[in-house]
Formats: structure tokens, sequence, C-alpha cells
């Protein structure tokens, strides 16, 4: 347990050193609003598909496609519970603040807060299975997301879901490990590059709204505490308990556990710009649950590791 709070402890340091970067930007007005909305655009229509097929590029093996499919299913089911509980337990007199507090009672930092602990606990093999939950969380925000966070029910349209960037970063990704077609470097190495902008330019986006909001109202919001409290001690235990019960041990169980109870996504920040909910609260949120996800994490991953792995 030991090195799971020093892996955390790390990824959250990195992170904060990233966010400070963002907020001083923001105080000497090198980013402004529209800078950051393009800088989200970016993100989200072209940097997260990158990181689904760069980590789809890999030698096919049949003993994991079942595994494969079981990731899947589990991460599928423990964001569909993840919903159920947030348009349950949260509300909000303004629409905007209550879609970011349900944005991030669903969504986790799967992505750069959980892959590192996935590699040091499991190997490549967690990673792999960490990034079909990463898959998996891209469709359900690409969707339901989109839908929360914009109110629109024609945002929920089969050419829309068809279309959104990441389920045609997972279609190309499947292909390439299914199949295991080649990637030459002359490819591989640029869509890298574009992945690995996934951890910088959204932690400098909520830097940057820090530096526009004051931090210490995330301490005096209880709303912001208990949401916190559901994203990074409630769920990530409904979904060991469930997936204990469903029989599921090993790998993919301490994977799903790790990407469950990471912080809120980074996103909860990027979607409330980007479809003008309140900015400044899920900026709270991330910064609020990231900081206190170094306690939590190792705790919960620790436990489920030694019971279930």
């Amino acid at each position: 347990m030991g090195e799971n709070f020093l892996t955390v402890g790390t990824q959250v340091l990195e992170l904060f050193i990233l966010i400070a970067v963002g907020f001083l930007c923001g105080k000497i007005k090198m980013l402004t609003d529209k800078t950051v909305k393009a800088i989200t655009d970016i993100v989200l229509y072209i940097v997260c598909p990158c990181v689904i097929i760069d980590n789809f590029i890999r030698a096919f093996d049949p003993a994991m496609l079942g595994q494969l499919l079981v990731t899947a299913a589990a991460a599928l089911c423990i964001h569909i519970v993840s919903i159920v509980i947030a348009m349950l337990v949260f509300h909000d007199s303004k629409p905007e603040r209550s879609r970011v507090y349900r944005f991030a009672v669903i969504f986790s930092n799967c992505g750069y807060m959980s892959l590192p602990m996935q590699q040091a606990i499991l190997g490549s093999d967690g990673v792999f299975f960490g990034a079909v939950y990463i898959v998996i969380f891209n469709i359900v925000m690409w969707t339901f997301g989109v839908w929360l966070s914009s109110g629109d029910k024609q945002s929920l349209s089969a050419k829309k879901i068809l279309l959104n960037p990441c389920l045609i970063g997972m279609a190309v990704g499947l292909i390439i490990f299914l199949t295991s077609l080649p990637v030459p470097d002359i490819i591989g190495k640029p869509i890298r590059f574009l992945a690995n902008l996934n951890t910088p330019l959204p932690m400098m986006i909520i830097g940057y709204y820090l530096s526009q909001t004051k931090l210490l109202d995330a301490f005096r919001d209880v709303k912001s505490f208990l949401c916190v409290l559901f994203r990074l001690v409630v769920i990530p235990l409904l979904a060991f308990g469930g997936m204990m019960l469903c029989g599921v041990r090993g790998t993919v169980l301490i994977t799903c556990v790790i990407a469950a109870s990471a912080p809120a996504a980074a996103a909860t920040t990027m979607f409330a710009a980007k479809f003008d909910n309140d900015a400044r609260l899920s900026v709270n949120l991330v910064t609020l649950s990231t900081l206190l996800s170094v306690i939590t994490m190792p705790l919960i991953v620790g436990f489920a590791n030694t019971v279930g792995g």
C-alpha cells in the first residue's frame, strides 16, 4: 500500500505543477477565455481519439479478448450505475451547476491518474485493460456526457453518436488490435505525440479557470464535498462490490477499481466551458477531488488488491 501512496502522490504533484502553469498563464493574460475554448476543442476532437488509438497499437492476443470484453462490460456498468446515482442525488436550483455536479460524479480521470497506478501494480496488461476502460469512458462521455452538459436531446442522434471522434478512434484502434495491423512509425509517432497532450493541456485549462475563481468556495460548499465523496469513495466501492459478486477477480477487477476511484475528470471543466455551464464550480470539483484522491485512491486500491487481486 505504501507503493500506492507514492505512485498517487507523485501523480498528484505532477498534476498540480501543470495546473500551476495554467494558473500563471491565466494571471498574466497569456491564456484567455477564447484561447482556452479553442484548446478545449483540440483536446476533445483530436487528442482524445489519439489516446485511444495509441493504446490499441499492439499485437493481437486471443487469450486477452475475453478479458477485454469483461473489462468493457464492467466499465459500462460502472458508468451506468454512476449515472443513476448522479441523476438521483445531485440537484441544484441552477441547471448549469447540477450538470457540473453530475458530470464530476460520473466521469473519473481514468487516463492520467489511473494508467500509472495500473502500470505500477499490474504491468502492461493493466495498462491495456485501462485503455479499454478509457474507450468506454469516452463513448459514454461523448453520448450521455454531451447530452448532460448541453441539455440538448438532439445531441443523442444516431448520426452524432456514430461520428463522435472517440468512437471513431475506438473503431480504428480495434481494427489495428484485432488484425495486428502494423502501424509504421511515420504514423504511430505523431499519434503518440498528440496522445501525450492529453495530460498537460487539460491541466493547464483547469489552471486557467482556477486563476479566475476562488478555490476556498469549494471548501465552503457542502454539496461539493458530497460530490467528491461519491466520486472518490462511494462509486469505487460499489464497483468493487458489484464485480466481486459477479465473480470478476485479478487484473480486470483491480484495473476497473483503479479507474473508478480516480478523481473527477479534467473533461468536467472542458465540457463545462464548451457548453457554458459553471466552469468555476467544475474547477473547484476537479481540484478538490484530485487533492483528496492522494488519500482515498491508495486506500481503496490497496484494499481491492488485497481482497480481490
